[in-house]
Parts: structure tokens; sequence; C-alpha cells
């Protein structure tokens, strides 16, 4: 049994963008409407002792606890204090971190002083510049939310701030420029960029792709590969760089496997999956990106008020996505990039319900991580290359 790491709690079911590509509210699975607007402090509490119990079971003296939603800031400043609290108290070290669209931020100043005491790392989602980041993430009005977004970056990124400043999360998006994209992400100077594909499946691809069937083998090298190329291009901005201007999650981690090292990470590697999802209501969960596929796919069957965590770790759904290289698909099996792709993101896999679906098959993004990984490597090559002539 692999014991969880990473407990990312919904501490609030609801949003105050209306973000069209949003896998929670315009995904498959439609639960959200059934659960309480917040997570309580009695759920939060029984939370922390199962995350006490859990961290004691298997000698694990720190924990990430990554608060997310919806948007987790609607809690509002004194339940956000009150729920850190508790947490706090779980046992072993506990490290917080906040995914948040920022306004609220500037709506209610009293968050960020919570923010401080608890020493919460606060990421902060921005889709590059105002026209491609206001085509997509919306205020409930149909007005366009940069502006205010920004406000809130710059805010945070400020010297007073800096240190909750944990980086920025950007979807891709083809219609955007990627270079233009990434500046205007490196302009608010955050620690860490995340680009993150658009949650898709074989079933429901992702924009501006048309694919009907799942790949017989691995890629040729000749598949249409947009979005690998829109990341070719912001890597080589990002590499190209005259000093290292921030750090981007993915091409980092790909570096790194192609170097033979490790990577955390559930989108690439084979690493075992380490996270666990509590909803508002107390509901144990697999990661959320699951609810592009189908009503249900995240769920468990299981609660913090009858189950600890050693019971979702052995669940058959957790354990599916511990398996390394024999829980992928045997055409997975024959590439010979699988080591650093891992199969990509389990929710990217699915291809429908019926023979021949499920998620026993590569990311729908195969041939854009397939033409990815090759560049990125291949800079690598000569990278190295250059430094042993300059030796010689």
């Amino acid at each position: 049994m692999v014991p969880f790491r990473q407990f990312l709690l919904k501490i609030h079911s609801r949003c105050n963008l209306a973000c069209d590509y949003c896998y929670v509210y315009q995904g498959a699975d439609q639960s959200w409407r059934r659960r309480p607007r917040r997570m309580e402090l009695p759920t939060v509490s029984r939370t922390a002792r199962r995350i006490a119990e859990h961290a004691a079971a298997h000698g694990l003296d720190e924990v990430t606890v990554v608060l997310h939603g919806g948007e987790p800031l609607l809690v509002g400043a004194a339940h956000l204090d009150a729920l850190l609290r508790e947490l706090a108290g779980a046992g072993p070290r506990v490290r917080f971190s906040l995914q948040t669209n920022g306004l609220r931020l500037l709506d209610e100043p009293a968050l960020l002083d919570v923010l401080h005491r608890h020493r919460v790392a606060v990421g902060v989602s921005i889709d590059g510049t105002r026209a491609d980041h206001d085509r997509h993430r919306l205020l409930p009005s149909g007005a366009g939310s940069w502006a205010r977004t920004a406000e809130a970056v710059r805010l945070l990124g400020s010297a007073p701030h800096r240190d909750l400043f944990a980086g920025l999360l950007c979807v891709v998006d083809l219609a955007a420029d990627p270079v233009a994209t990434y500046q205007a992400l490196v302009d608010f100077a955050p620690p860490r960029i995340d680009l993150l594909l658009p949650h898709a499946t074989w079933a429901a691809p992702p924009p501006g792709v048309h694919r009907r069937t799942v790949p017989g083998a691995p890629p040729s090298g000749e598949e249409p590969a947009p979005y690998g190329e829109w990341l070719i291009a912001a890597f080589d901005r990002w590499y190209d760089a005259p000093r290292r201007e921030t750090g981007v999650r993915l091409f980092e981690e790909l570096s790194v496997l192609l170097l033979g090292g490790r990577a955390a990470s559930e989108a690439v590697g084979l690493a075992p999956v380490d996270l666990v999802v509590v909803e508002a209501d107390g509901t144990i969960e697999q990661v959320d990106s699951l609810k592009v596929a189908y009503e249900g796919a995240a769920g468990t069957g299981l609660d913090v008020w009858r189950h600890d965590f050693d019971a979702a770790a052995a669940h058959p759904a957790f354990r599916a996505r511990q398996h390394g290289l024999a829980g992928l698909a045997p055409v997975c099996g024959d590439c010979p990039l699988v080591r650093v792709c891992g199969g990509g993101l389990y929710a990217h896999r699915y291809a429908g319900g019926g023979a021949g679906g499920g998620f026993g098959h590569p990311s729908v993004y195969c041939a854009d991580l397939d033409r990815l990984i090759r560049h990125i490597a291949g800079r690598l090559r000569a990278g190295v290359a250059k430094v042993a002539r300059a030796r010689v």
C-alpha cells in the first residue's frame, strides 16, 4: 500500500467565475450540485483526525494539505483561519497550499493575514494575456476577469506578500500565441508556472483536436500534435532565456525524467499516486480531474465519517493507479518514452464506456507528449554536447 502524502480538500464547492472550460462545472460529473457550499468545521475536524491516523500508521512526519474548490477563498477569512488551525493540529507537520482565482484577495484583505499566519503557499490561475484570459475566464456577468486577476497577482507578488506567492497556473489554449502567453506570465515574476493541458478524453477530445480512436501503436512522429507544438514553442522561449526567469513545472519534470531522475507528478512519469481528495461533505474521492470522464468517475463510496485513509489507499481505484508500468496500456509498454511520459494523466486516458472503453489507453495527448519529450531530449543532448566541447 502506498500511503497518501497529499490531501486535497474541497473547502468550497462553488465559484465566483464562470470559466467555459472548467472540468468541475462544465464536465461530465455534476456531483458538485449535491455538495454543501463549504466544508464545515466538524468535517474539517474529522478529516484532520483521519490525516493524523494515516500519518501515524505510516510514519509520515510531514504531509501536504491543498485547499481547493470551486474557489476556496469564498469560505471567508474567519472560516479559513478556523479550518487551518484545525488542520495544523492534525499531528504531523502540515504544509499548506491553495489554488485560487485571486479575486477574493482584493475583496477581503483579511484573507492575506490568515494566509500569512499559516504560511499557505498560494497559486493563482491566469491564462496569459488579457485577450486570451478573457476569452475563457469570465465573471458571472460575462465580463472578462483578467484585470482583477492581474491586480491580485501583483498584490501577491508585492514585497509584503511575496513569501506567499507559489506561482501561476495557465491552461494551454491553441488560439493563444505560446510565446506571448509565456511572456505575459513571466511579466508577473512568478516563482513557478504550471502549463496545464485542457482536461479531455478520447470520448471528448481537447479543443482543436478531432481524435476518434485510440492509437494502436506508439506515435510515428507524423500525427498532428498541436498541443505538443504549442508547448515546444513555450519551452524554447523558456530554455533559451539568457537567465532563469522562472520554473516551468512540466518542462522541469520532463527534463529530470529524461536525465534519469524521478518526478513527483501524476501527469508524467511512473511515480505512484499519493494524493487523495476530500469533498466538502467529507466524501473521499480520487483526483478531481476524473470528473471530465463520466458521472461518478472519481467516486470511491468512502467518506471520512465511516472510513480511514488506509481504506481509500486499499481501494481498487487507487491501487489501479499505483501499478507503474504494469498498469499502462500495451501500446505504452512498447514505447521507448514510457518512463518519461508515464502514459500521461490518468483522466486523459479515458475512451468512453462499453467495449474498448475505460482508462486502459494512452493519453489523448499521446502524440503531443511524444513530440514535446523528443524535442526536450534533443535540446538537452545539444546542451550537454555544447558544454562538453567548451571544456575540451
